[in-house]
Protein backbone atom coordinates (compact mmCIF):
# COMPACT_ATOMS: atom_id res chain seq x y z
CA UNK A 1 0.00 0.00 0.00
CA UNK A 2 1.05 3.31 -1.00
CA UNK A 3 0.56 6.39 1.03
CA UNK A 4 -0.12 9.83 -0.87
CA UNK A 5 -1.33 12.86 0.70
CA UNK A 6 -2.24 15.98 -1.25
CA UNK A 7 -0.62 19.81 -1.31
CA UNK A 8 -3.31 20.94 1.32
CA UNK A 9 -1.65 18.53 3.84
CA UNK A 10 1.55 19.39 3.41
CA UNK A 11 1.99 21.86 6.52
CA UNK A 12 3.59 20.55 9.62
CA UNK A 13 1.07 22.33 12.29
CA UNK A 14 -1.50 19.58 10.56
CA UNK A 15 0.79 16.94 12.22
CA UNK A 16 0.02 15.78 16.06
CA UNK A 17 3.65 17.31 16.97
CA UNK A 18 4.83 18.72 20.01
CA UNK A 19 4.72 22.64 20.76
CA UNK A 20 8.22 22.51 20.80
CA UNK A 21 9.11 20.76 17.76
CA UNK A 22 6.71 23.10 15.42
CA UNK A 23 7.91 26.27 17.25
CA UNK A 24 11.40 25.14 16.45
CA UNK A 25 10.59 24.21 12.44
CA UNK A 26 9.10 27.21 12.72
CA UNK A 27 12.08 29.08 13.69
CA UNK A 28 14.18 26.32 11.21
CA UNK A 29 12.14 27.88 7.93
CA UNK A 30 9.97 24.38 7.82
CA UNK A 31 6.81 25.14 6.26
CA UNK A 32 6.03 22.53 4.33
CA UNK A 33 6.89 19.18 4.36
CA UNK A 34 8.68 16.99 1.64
CA UNK A 35 6.56 14.44 0.08
CA UNK A 36 8.38 11.45 2.01
CA UNK A 37 7.75 13.53 5.51
CA UNK A 38 3.74 14.32 4.51
CA UNK A 39 3.63 10.54 3.41
CA UNK A 40 5.26 8.90 6.65
CA UNK A 41 5.32 11.15 9.51
CA UNK A 42 1.15 10.68 10.10
CA UNK A 43 2.05 6.80 10.39
CA UNK A 44 5.28 7.12 12.16
CA UNK A 45 3.61 9.51 14.60
CA UNK A 46 0.56 7.28 15.00
CA UNK A 47 2.95 4.26 16.04
CA UNK A 48 3.00 2.39 12.83
CA UNK A 49 5.73 0.64 11.22
CA UNK A 50 6.67 2.19 8.22
CA UNK A 51 8.87 1.10 5.17
CA UNK A 52 10.28 4.17 3.06
CA UNK A 53 11.88 4.14 -0.13
CA UNK A 54 13.45 8.12 -0.35
CA UNK A 55 16.64 8.84 -1.61
CA UNK A 56 19.75 10.98 0.22
CA UNK A 57 18.41 14.58 -0.01
CA UNK A 58 14.46 13.47 0.39
CA UNK A 59 14.02 14.47 4.05
CA UNK A 60 13.47 11.37 5.20
CA UNK A 61 15.77 12.18 8.00
CA UNK A 62 13.75 14.96 9.57
CA UNK A 63 10.75 11.93 9.09
CA UNK A 64 12.06 9.92 11.02
CA UNK A 65 13.81 12.32 13.13
CA UNK A 66 10.77 14.18 14.31
CA UNK A 67 8.92 11.02 14.85
CA UNK A 68 11.69 9.82 17.34
CA UNK A 69 11.80 12.88 19.34
CA UNK A 70 7.31 13.45 19.30
CA UNK A 71 7.24 10.33 21.50
CA UNK A 72 10.47 10.89 23.50
CA UNK A 73 10.41 10.99 27.30
CA UNK A 74 12.51 13.26 28.45
CA UNK A 75 12.47 12.77 32.54
CA UNK A 76 12.44 8.87 31.34
CA UNK A 77 16.39 8.61 30.96
CA UNK A 78 16.94 5.28 29.29
CA UNK A 79 17.97 4.53 25.77
CA UNK A 80 14.36 4.88 23.87
CA UNK A 81 15.06 4.64 20.02
CA UNK A 82 18.36 3.05 18.13
CA UNK A 83 19.53 4.64 14.85
CA UNK A 84 21.43 1.74 12.38
CA UNK A 85 23.03 3.56 9.93
CA UNK A 86 25.97 1.96 7.51
CA UNK A 87 28.67 4.52 8.02
CA UNK A 88 29.95 6.64 10.62
CA UNK A 89 29.66 9.75 8.76
CA UNK A 90 25.82 9.63 8.33
CA UNK A 91 25.57 8.43 11.80
CA UNK A 92 27.22 11.62 12.31
CA UNK A 93 24.60 13.44 10.05
CA UNK A 94 21.62 12.00 11.58
CA UNK A 95 22.78 12.74 14.63
CA UNK A 96 23.47 16.18 13.93
CA UNK A 97 20.17 16.83 12.35
CA UNK A 98 17.97 15.15 15.08
CA UNK A 99 19.76 17.37 17.75
CA UNK A 100 18.77 20.64 15.71
CA UNK A 101 15.60 19.12 15.35
CA UNK A 102 14.95 18.44 18.71
CA UNK A 103 16.75 21.60 20.24
CA UNK A 104 13.58 22.67 21.58
CA UNK A 105 13.15 20.29 23.81
CA UNK A 106 15.68 20.52 27.14
CA UNK A 107 18.12 17.61 28.20
CA UNK A 108 17.77 15.40 24.82
CA UNK A 109 20.99 13.67 25.03
CA UNK A 110 21.97 12.03 21.64
CA UNK A 111 24.49 9.61 21.61
CA UNK A 112 26.76 8.49 18.42
CA UNK A 113 28.96 4.98 18.57
CA UNK A 114 30.42 3.94 15.73
CA UNK A 115 33.76 2.17 14.42
CA UNK A 116 37.26 3.78 13.21
CA UNK A 117 36.81 5.62 16.38
CA UNK A 118 38.27 5.14 19.87
CA UNK A 119 36.72 2.69 22.06
CA UNK A 120 37.67 4.43 25.39
CA UNK A 121 35.28 8.03 24.90
CA UNK A 122 32.31 6.10 23.97
CA UNK A 123 33.04 4.07 27.12
CA UNK A 124 32.68 7.13 29.39
CA UNK A 125 29.48 8.61 27.45
CA UNK A 126 27.34 4.62 27.93
CA UNK A 127 28.17 5.65 31.58
CA UNK A 128 26.77 9.01 31.56
CA UNK A 129 23.38 7.55 29.97
CA UNK A 130 21.64 8.76 26.50
CA UNK A 131 17.30 9.22 25.41
CA UNK A 132 18.80 8.38 21.14
CA UNK A 133 21.43 5.67 20.24
CA UNK A 134 22.77 6.48 16.61
CA UNK A 135 25.37 4.20 15.65
CA UNK A 136 26.64 1.56 13.05
CA UNK A 137 25.77 -1.94 13.42
CA UNK A 138 28.92 -3.67 13.91
CA UNK A 139 30.45 -1.07 17.15
CA UNK A 140 26.39 -1.15 18.31
CA UNK A 141 27.15 -5.23 18.47
CA UNK A 142 30.67 -4.54 19.92
CA UNK A 143 29.48 -2.87 22.87
CA UNK A 144 26.44 -4.85 23.52
CA UNK A 145 28.56 -7.85 23.75
CA UNK A 146 30.55 -6.14 26.52
CA UNK A 147 27.65 -5.50 28.81
CA UNK A 148 28.38 -1.43 27.69
CA UNK A 149 24.77 -1.37 26.18
CA UNK A 150 21.54 -2.10 27.74
CA UNK A 151 18.64 -1.60 24.48
CA UNK A 152 15.69 -3.22 26.86
CA UNK A 153 13.79 -0.04 26.67
CA UNK A 154 13.91 1.06 22.98
CA UNK A 155 10.70 1.49 21.47
CA UNK A 156 11.67 2.91 18.28
CA UNK A 157 13.95 1.48 15.68
CA UNK A 158 15.45 2.80 12.85
CA UNK A 159 17.19 1.22 9.78
CA UNK A 160 18.53 4.41 7.73
CA UNK A 161 19.77 2.92 4.23
CA UNK A 162 19.01 -0.66 4.87
CA UNK A 163 19.82 -1.24 1.26
CA UNK A 164 23.83 -0.27 1.92
CA UNK A 165 23.77 -1.73 5.18
CA UNK A 166 23.12 -5.23 3.63
CA UNK A 167 25.75 -4.71 0.35
CA UNK A 168 28.25 -4.21 3.43
CA UNK A 169 27.77 -7.48 4.67
CA UNK A 170 25.90 -6.11 8.16
CA UNK A 171 23.21 -8.56 7.94
CA UNK A 172 24.04 -11.01 10.72
CA UNK A 173 25.07 -7.93 12.49
CA UNK A 174 21.95 -6.14 12.44
CA UNK A 175 20.31 -9.54 13.39
CA UNK A 176 22.32 -10.23 16.84
CA UNK A 177 21.58 -6.69 17.32
CA UNK A 178 18.14 -6.93 17.29
CA UNK A 179 18.47 -9.72 19.46
CA UNK A 180 19.07 -7.17 22.03
CA UNK A 181 15.43 -5.10 21.26
CA UNK A 182 12.06 -5.22 22.17
CA UNK A 183 10.12 -7.63 19.57
CA UNK A 184 7.33 -4.56 20.92
CA UNK A 185 8.40 -1.94 19.06
CA UNK A 186 7.79 0.23 16.17
CA UNK A 187 10.25 -0.46 12.95
CA UNK A 188 11.08 2.33 10.80
CA UNK A 189 13.04 0.96 7.72
CA UNK A 190 14.37 3.85 4.99
CA UNK A 191 16.40 2.45 1.71
CA UNK A 192 16.73 4.16 -1.66
CA UNK A 193 15.99 1.09 -3.13
CA UNK A 194 13.85 -2.13 -2.58
CA UNK A 195 15.21 -5.57 -3.70
CA UNK A 196 13.96 -8.56 -2.34
CA UNK A 197 16.67 -8.89 0.18
CA UNK A 198 15.20 -5.69 2.03
CA UNK A 199 11.48 -7.09 1.05
CA UNK A 200 12.65 -10.20 3.21
CA UNK A 201 14.20 -8.42 6.04
CA UNK A 202 11.11 -6.09 6.29
CA UNK A 203 8.68 -9.40 6.19
CA UNK A 204 10.86 -10.76 9.10
CA UNK A 205 11.41 -8.20 11.83
CA UNK A 206 7.81 -5.55 10.80
CA UNK A 207 4.57 -5.78 12.31
CA UNK A 208 2.29 -4.53 9.03
CA UNK A 209 4.54 -2.10 8.30
CA UNK A 210 2.63 0.99 5.31
CA UNK A 211 4.63 1.16 1.80
CA UNK A 212 5.51 4.50 1.17
CA UNK A 213 7.55 5.51 -1.98
CA UNK A 214 9.03 8.97 -3.12
CA UNK A 215 10.41 9.92 -6.33
CA UNK A 216 13.78 11.30 -6.64
CA UNK A 217 13.71 15.16 -5.48
CA UNK A 218 15.99 16.21 -8.08
CA UNK A 219 14.41 17.40 -11.46
CA UNK A 220 15.57 15.47 -14.66
CA UNK A 221 15.23 18.75 -16.48
CA UNK A 222 17.64 20.26 -13.78
CA UNK A 223 20.45 17.90 -14.79
CA UNK A 224 21.69 17.60 -18.65
CA UNK A 225 22.64 13.74 -19.72
CA UNK A 226 24.87 13.06 -22.56
CA UNK A 227 26.12 9.03 -22.92
CA UNK A 228 28.86 8.53 -24.85
CA UNK A 229 30.23 5.21 -27.11
CA UNK A 230 33.55 3.96 -25.89
CA UNK A 231 34.87 0.58 -27.19
CA UNK A 232 37.17 -0.25 -24.23
CA UNK A 233 38.85 0.85 -20.83
CA UNK A 234 41.62 3.15 -22.67
CA UNK A 235 38.34 4.76 -24.35
CA UNK A 236 36.72 5.62 -21.24
CA UNK A 237 39.82 7.39 -19.65
CA UNK A 238 40.18 8.82 -23.13
CA UNK A 239 36.95 10.49 -22.98
CA UNK A 240 37.05 11.21 -19.17
CA UNK A 241 40.10 13.32 -19.50
CA UNK A 242 38.78 14.44 -22.58
CA UNK A 243 35.39 16.09 -20.98
CA UNK A 244 37.26 17.17 -17.65
CA UNK A 245 39.73 18.98 -20.24
CA UNK A 246 36.77 20.88 -22.07
CA UNK A 247 34.08 21.75 -18.92
CA UNK A 248 36.87 22.63 -16.43
CA UNK A 249 34.37 21.43 -13.54
CA UNK A 250 35.27 22.86 -10.06
CA UNK A 251 34.00 19.85 -8.33
CA UNK A 252 33.32 16.03 -10.07
CA UNK A 253 32.69 12.64 -9.08
CA UNK A 254 33.68 9.72 -11.06
CA UNK A 255 31.60 6.70 -10.71
CA UNK A 256 33.27 2.99 -10.85
CA UNK A 257 31.33 -0.38 -10.62
CA UNK A 258 34.67 -2.01 -8.61
CA UNK A 259 37.21 -0.89 -5.46
CA UNK A 260 39.56 -2.12 -8.25
CA UNK A 261 38.78 0.11 -10.90
CA UNK A 262 38.33 3.30 -8.71
CA UNK A 263 41.62 2.84 -7.88
CA UNK A 264 43.06 1.99 -11.46
CA UNK A 265 41.18 5.59 -12.60
CA UNK A 266 42.44 7.26 -9.79
CA UNK A 267 45.70 6.95 -10.67
CA UNK A 268 45.67 7.62 -14.02
CA UNK A 269 44.08 10.79 -13.84
CA UNK A 270 46.74 11.64 -11.13
CA UNK A 271 49.46 10.62 -13.57
CA UNK A 272 47.37 13.00 -15.80
CA UNK A 273 48.08 16.11 -13.73
CA UNK A 274 44.43 16.37 -12.27
CA UNK A 275 43.72 16.80 -8.77
CA UNK A 276 42.08 13.57 -7.87
CA UNK A 277 41.56 11.23 -4.40
CA UNK A 278 39.72 7.80 -4.44
CA UNK A 279 36.71 6.55 -2.72
CA UNK A 280 36.33 3.21 -1.74
CA UNK A 281 35.89 0.24 0.76
CA UNK A 282 39.28 -0.65 1.50
CA UNK A 283 40.33 3.20 2.87
CA UNK A 284 41.09 3.06 6.83
CA UNK A 285 38.84 5.53 8.41
CA UNK A 286 41.08 8.11 8.80
CA UNK A 287 42.08 8.57 4.83
CA UNK A 288 38.19 8.13 4.68
CA UNK A 289 37.82 10.90 6.71
CA UNK A 290 40.78 13.07 5.18
CA UNK A 291 39.34 12.05 1.39
CA UNK A 292 35.77 13.61 2.02
CA UNK A 293 37.16 17.02 3.68
CA UNK A 294 39.53 17.65 0.95
CA UNK A 295 36.12 17.08 -1.46
CA UNK A 296 34.05 19.10 0.55
CA UNK A 297 36.30 22.04 0.95
CA UNK A 298 36.76 21.89 -2.80
CA UNK A 299 40.39 21.66 -2.37
CA UNK A 300 40.34 18.48 -4.46
CA UNK A 301 38.70 18.40 -8.20
CA UNK A 302 37.69 15.01 -8.76
CA UNK A 303 36.42 12.01 -6.37
CA UNK A 304 36.53 8.83 -7.90
CA UNK A 305 34.28 6.42 -6.02
CA UNK A 306 32.88 3.07 -5.32
CA UNK A 307 28.36 3.60 -5.40
CA UNK A 308 28.83 1.69 -1.91
CA UNK A 309 31.59 4.05 -0.77
CA UNK A 310 29.42 6.95 -2.24
CA UNK A 311 26.08 6.34 -0.37
CA UNK A 312 24.49 8.55 2.54
CA UNK A 313 27.62 11.37 2.46
CA UNK A 314 27.05 14.62 3.35
CA UNK A 315 28.27 16.28 -0.26
CA UNK A 316 26.68 19.22 -1.13
CA UNK A 317 25.70 19.81 -5.07
CA UNK A 318 28.72 18.89 -7.62
CA UNK A 319 29.11 19.77 -10.75
CA UNK A 320 29.62 16.98 -12.73
CA UNK A 321 28.53 13.38 -12.55
CA UNK A 322 30.43 10.78 -14.84
CA UNK A 323 29.29 7.13 -15.00
CA UNK A 324 32.54 5.24 -15.93
CA UNK A 325 30.65 2.26 -16.65
CA UNK A 326 27.11 2.32 -16.67
CA UNK A 327 25.76 1.43 -12.94
CA UNK A 328 23.96 -1.90 -12.62
CA UNK A 329 20.33 -0.87 -12.27
CA UNK A 330 18.44 2.41 -13.34
CA UNK A 331 18.00 2.92 -9.40
CA UNK A 332 21.45 3.16 -8.93
CA UNK A 333 21.89 5.27 -12.19
CA UNK A 334 19.64 7.88 -11.06
CA UNK A 335 20.71 7.64 -7.63
CA UNK A 336 24.43 8.54 -9.12
CA UNK A 337 23.10 11.50 -11.12
CA UNK A 338 21.43 13.06 -8.35
CA UNK A 339 24.78 14.34 -6.80
CA UNK A 340 24.13 17.15 -9.27
CA UNK A 341 21.62 19.46 -10.34
CA UNK A 342 20.61 20.03 -6.32
CA UNK A 343 19.05 22.92 -5.12
CA UNK A 344 17.68 24.19 -8.23
CA UNK A 345 21.07 24.24 -10.51
CA UNK A 346 21.71 22.91 -13.15
CA UNK A 347 23.85 19.83 -13.13
CA UNK A 348 25.48 17.80 -15.78
CA UNK A 349 25.68 13.55 -16.09
CA UNK A 350 28.36 12.44 -18.87
CA UNK A 351 27.79 8.35 -18.85
CA UNK A 352 30.48 5.85 -20.62
CA UNK A 353 28.95 2.78 -22.58
CA UNK A 354 29.32 -0.15 -25.41
CA UNK A 355 27.67 -3.06 -26.48
CA UNK A 356 27.72 -5.02 -23.71
CA UNK A 357 25.44 -2.72 -22.19
CA UNK A 358 22.42 -2.81 -24.59
CA UNK A 359 20.41 -4.61 -22.38
CA UNK A 360 21.24 -1.47 -19.32
CA UNK A 361 20.26 0.90 -22.45
CA UNK A 362 16.84 -0.10 -23.22
CA UNK A 363 16.00 -0.24 -19.84
CA UNK A 364 17.66 3.40 -19.60
CA UNK A 365 15.76 4.55 -22.55
CA UNK A 366 12.19 3.40 -20.90
CA UNK A 367 12.97 5.11 -18.34
CA UNK A 368 13.84 8.29 -19.61
CA UNK A 369 11.47 7.60 -22.91
CA UNK A 370 13.91 8.91 -24.96
CA UNK A 371 15.76 7.55 -27.64
CA UNK A 372 19.72 7.74 -26.51
CA UNK A 373 21.95 8.80 -29.31
CA UNK A 374 26.07 8.85 -28.65
CA UNK A 375 27.46 12.35 -28.26
CA UNK A 376 30.66 13.34 -29.91
CA UNK A 377 33.47 13.80 -27.49
CA UNK A 378 34.88 17.84 -27.17
CA UNK A 379 37.51 18.88 -30.78
CA UNK A 380 40.88 19.07 -29.53
CA UNK A 381 40.47 23.19 -30.20
CA UNK A 382 37.78 23.16 -27.09
CA UNK A 383 40.05 21.01 -24.43
CA UNK A 384 41.83 23.39 -21.67
CA UNK A 385 45.60 23.66 -21.68
CA UNK A 386 45.76 21.62 -18.32
CA UNK A 387 43.91 19.80 -16.31
CA UNK A 388 41.58 21.81 -14.09
CA UNK A 389 43.01 22.78 -10.36
CA UNK A 390 41.17 23.58 -7.46
CA UNK A 391 40.28 26.88 -6.12
CA UNK A 392 40.80 25.69 -2.43
CA UNK A 393 43.57 24.37 -0.40
CA UNK A 394 42.76 22.62 3.24
CA UNK A 395 44.83 23.62 5.94
CA UNK A 396 45.61 21.72 9.31
CA UNK A 397 45.76 23.14 12.71
CA UNK A 398 46.84 21.07 15.42
CA UNK A 399 43.85 22.02 18.23
CA UNK A 400 40.44 21.67 18.46
CA UNK A 401 37.37 21.16 20.73
CA UNK A 402 39.47 19.93 23.54
CA UNK A 403 41.29 22.95 23.04
CA UNK A 404 38.03 24.55 23.03
CA UNK A 405 38.84 25.93 19.67
CA UNK A 406 35.82 27.54 17.68
CA UNK A 407 35.22 28.41 13.97
CA UNK A 408 35.04 32.50 15.03
CA UNK A 409 38.62 32.02 16.20
CA UNK A 410 40.02 30.24 12.85
CA UNK A 411 38.25 32.82 11.03
CA UNK A 412 39.44 35.33 13.41
CA UNK A 413 42.96 34.24 13.48
CA UNK A 414 43.05 34.40 9.10
CA UNK A 415 41.14 37.69 8.64
CA UNK A 416 42.81 39.68 11.59
CA UNK A 417 45.27 42.65 11.01
CA UNK A 418 47.40 42.43 7.56
CA UNK A 419 45.54 38.88 6.98
CA UNK A 420 42.92 37.32 4.37
CA UNK A 421 39.27 39.03 3.23
CA UNK A 422 36.92 36.68 4.86
CA UNK A 423 35.67 35.99 1.28
CA UNK A 424 38.89 34.09 0.77
CA UNK A 425 37.79 31.31 3.73
CA UNK A 426 36.08 28.32 3.26
CA UNK A 427 34.55 25.84 5.39
CA UNK A 428 35.68 25.37 8.54
CA UNK A 429 35.65 21.93 10.61
CA UNK A 430 36.52 20.62 14.14
CA UNK A 431 37.41 18.19 15.70
CA UNK A 432 38.56 16.64 19.13
CA UNK A 433 42.22 17.65 18.39
CA UNK A 434 42.67 18.78 15.32
CA UNK A 435 40.75 21.92 13.04
CA UNK A 436 40.87 21.78 9.47
CA UNK A 437 39.67 25.63 7.76
CA UNK A 438 39.81 25.82 3.11
CA UNK A 439 41.08 28.86 1.77
CA UNK A 440 41.42 30.71 -1.72
CA UNK A 441 44.88 28.74 -2.94
CA UNK A 442 45.88 32.43 -4.22
CA UNK A 443 46.40 33.28 -0.64
CA UNK A 444 47.79 29.77 1.10
CA UNK A 445 51.02 31.28 2.06
CA UNK A 446 49.78 34.43 3.80
CA UNK A 447 46.97 32.27 5.49
CA UNK A 448 49.51 29.74 6.50
CA UNK A 449 51.92 32.34 7.93
CA UNK A 450 49.19 34.16 10.06
CA UNK A 451 47.94 30.65 11.65
CA UNK A 452 52.04 29.59 12.60
CA UNK A 453 52.93 33.01 13.35
CA UNK A 454 50.49 34.56 14.88
CA UNK A 455 48.30 33.26 17.68
CA UNK A 456 44.87 31.32 18.42
CA UNK A 457 43.07 31.71 21.49
CA UNK A 458 46.11 33.15 22.94
CA UNK A 459 48.67 30.08 21.91
CA UNK A 460 50.86 29.07 19.17
CA UNK A 461 50.02 26.43 17.04
CA UNK A 462 50.77 24.15 14.28
CA UNK A 463 49.51 23.99 10.84
CA UNK A 464 50.05 22.92 7.60
CA UNK A 465 49.09 22.44 4.11
CA UNK A 466 46.80 18.91 3.61
CA UNK A 467 47.34 17.23 0.94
Amino acid sequence: MTLSCSNNDSSFSRLALKDELLANLQTMGFKSMTPIQAQSLPTIIQGGDVIGQAKTGSGKTAAFGLGILNKLRVKRFRIQSLVLCPTRELADQVAKEIRTLGRGIHNIKVLTLCGGVPMGPQIGSLEHGAHIIVGTPGRILDHLERGRLNLAEVDTLVLDEADRMLEMGFSDTIDAVLDHVPNHRQTLLFSATYPEQIQSMAAAIMNKPKMVKVASTHESSSIAQYFYHTENNNDRLNALSSLLLAQQPESAVVFCNTKRETKDVAAKLANLGFSVVALHGDLEQRDRDKTLLQFANKSVTVMVATDVAARGLDIEAVDAVFNYHLAYDTEVHIHRIGRTGRAGTQGAAYSFYNEQDSYKMAILEEYLDQEIVSQALPEQSQLGLNPPQPSMVTLQIDAGKKQKIRPGDILGALTGENGIEGKQVGKIKITDFRSYVAVNRKVKGKALNKLTQGKLKGKTVRAWQLT
